[in-house]
């Protein structure tokens, strides 16, 4: 019976994720890309560009977005940019109106939007998990469904959900951020099963480590400096350690030519999810032995503060050294703050 049960999955697996077929191309194609206004969005708006997509980006920021219009102008890109909260179905419902209605259809939708909370779960609330689950599950969800009926009707489309290796591997002090990156890929999984036949591919993209600047933007909890200085450290690592966003956002959009399941980089990514899918115990006392190395939580909590701010206030030439590969990533995808 059990080796009946793996045949079985077996062939459902080879069904619904076939063979990465050849690249398709893009030229003229509609791509939506949330969060596109700096961070890998933009990475990943500015490689659909060149690619020679027509490119709808929304954001919540209006000043951010009309920056990265020019930007993404300059690549020769016709663009359209909506101010959009993607936790919010009725602002998403509108702006998937308005980009339909500008380009007559939608033919990629690249859910990137996302926010990262980093602290000790003692510190956190409930809210502060509502508020990255919002973002960071809701916020893929929410465009997803509004695109689904129509790419349905055509029988085509492509849907590129980012994720992280957090939704494979729940890491210390990032549990609300692991939290709806799991929720994210589970979705993302049995969307593609549930599509396989219909035209429509769904990729799932897990990253690891990236340099895109968000350690900037990102909000940091607990002993804010401490927390911002491993996270930091970590954001702005060379290869293999950790991947630009350039090479990062070229992956994926091959991945997504190819209507490939997946896409995981960079190596030590695909290790660490391999290892945590066959080893989960081991995985998990070594994460233990890791969250005793990370700062310990404060006798009062005090909120989050962006990274931005956070560094502000910190004097240290050492740690502005080592993290000069992020802060270079920062000014490249327009994470720097419009007053520092």
């Amino acid at each position: 019976m059990a080796a009946a049960g793996i045949a079985f999955g077996m062939g459902l697996a080879a069904r619904v994720a076939p063979s990465p077929k050849e690249e398709a191309d893009l030229r003229g194609a509609v791509a939506l890309v949330t969060g596109g206004s700096r961070g890998l969005g933009l990475a990943l708006s500015r490689e659909l560009a060149q690619q020679g997509c027509r490119l709808a980006i929304c954001a919540r920021d209006e000043s951010e977005l009309a920056a990265a219009r020019i930007d993404l102008q300059q690549f020769g890109a016709e663009v359209l940019a909506i101010p959009c909260d993607v936790s919010d179905q009725a602002q998403v419902a509108a702006m998937v109106e308005g980009v339909t209605q500008h380009y007559g259809r939608i033919d990629i939708l690249i859910n990137n939007a996302g926010i990262i909370v980093v602290a000790p779960v003692e510190t956190l609330t409930r809210a502060d998990f509502e508020r990255v689950m919002d973002i960071n599950f809701w916020g893929v969800l929410n465009p997803t469904l509004e695109v689904l009926p129509a790419m349905r009707t055509r029988g085509a489309g492509r849907i590129v959900n980012i994720t992280s290796i957090g939704g494979k591997i729940s890491v210390p002090h990032l549990l609300p951020y692991s939290c709806a990156k799991f929720a994210a890929v589970g979705l993302s999984e049995g969307l593609r099963a549930e599509l396989a036949d219909t035209g429509i591919s769904v990729t799932t993209v897990v990253p690891g480590l990236m340099r895109t600047g968000s350690h900037l933007n990102a909000e940091f909890g607990g002993e804010q400096e401490a927390e911002y200085r491993w996270f930091a450290l970590g954001a702005s690592a060379p290869y293999p350690v950790a991947i630009g966003a350039d090479r990062a956002a070229r992956l994926i959009v091959r991945a997504a030519k190819r209507g490939q399941a997946e896409c995981t980089y960079p190596l030590s990514a695909v290790v660490a999810a391999r290892l945590s899918g066959l080893l989960p115990s081991v995985t998990t006392n070594a994460l233990a032995v890791v969250d005793r190395f990370l700062p310990q939580p404060p006798r009062q909590a005090a909120g989050t503060r962006s990274g931005a701010a956070v560094e502000a206030e910190i004097e240290g030439p050492v740690l502005r050294a080592a993290t000069i590969l992020g802060r270079a990533a920062a000014e490249e995808y327009k994470q720097v703050p419009p007053s520092r």
